[in-house]
């Protein structure tokens, strides 16, 4: 469970970053601060579990173009994904917009995943109890 909200913590702060640098990335705005990084939160939330469920099933499907484009199909993987978020979240009355695959969604997927992986980084992952 502490893996899991740590992960929830550091996709909400990559996509607060995608929000601030990609033009076409947008999270519901609301008044209250703390409503905005609840907003935040559920949103990178949503994507994480997107990541965790939808991406790893669709790496095995499009295995293949991974090989032929030496990876550099998981851009377009990642924009997927960015893009799925957005439709699940704009059901509700909050979420992440997502202007469209070119260029928003993929600049979007880059900015979240070198976000991830500076705060992967940096940041200390909790510690799984083996008991």
């Amino acid at each position: 469970m502490k893996e899991f909200l740590w992960r929830v913590g550091v996709t909400a702060v990559a996509v607060w970053v995608a929000d601030l640098l990609v033009r076409g990335i947008a999270v519901t705005q609301v008044e209250e601060w703390w409503q905005q990084v609840l907003v935040y939160v559920v949103v990178g939330a949503v994507l994480a579990i997107v990541q965790m469920i939808v991406k790893p099933i669709l790496q095995v499907l499009t295995f293949l173009l991974y090989i032929l484009t030496l990876g550099l199909f998981g851009i377009v993987v990642n924009a997927l994904m960015l893009m799925l978020c957005s439709w699940l979240t704009q059901s509700f009355s909050w979420g992440i917009t997502v202007d469209g695959f070119w260029p928003s969604a993929v600049l979007g997927g880059i900015v979240i995943s070198i976000a991830t992986m500076i705060l992967t980084a940096v940041l200390p992952r909790p510690r799984r109890d083996n008991r």
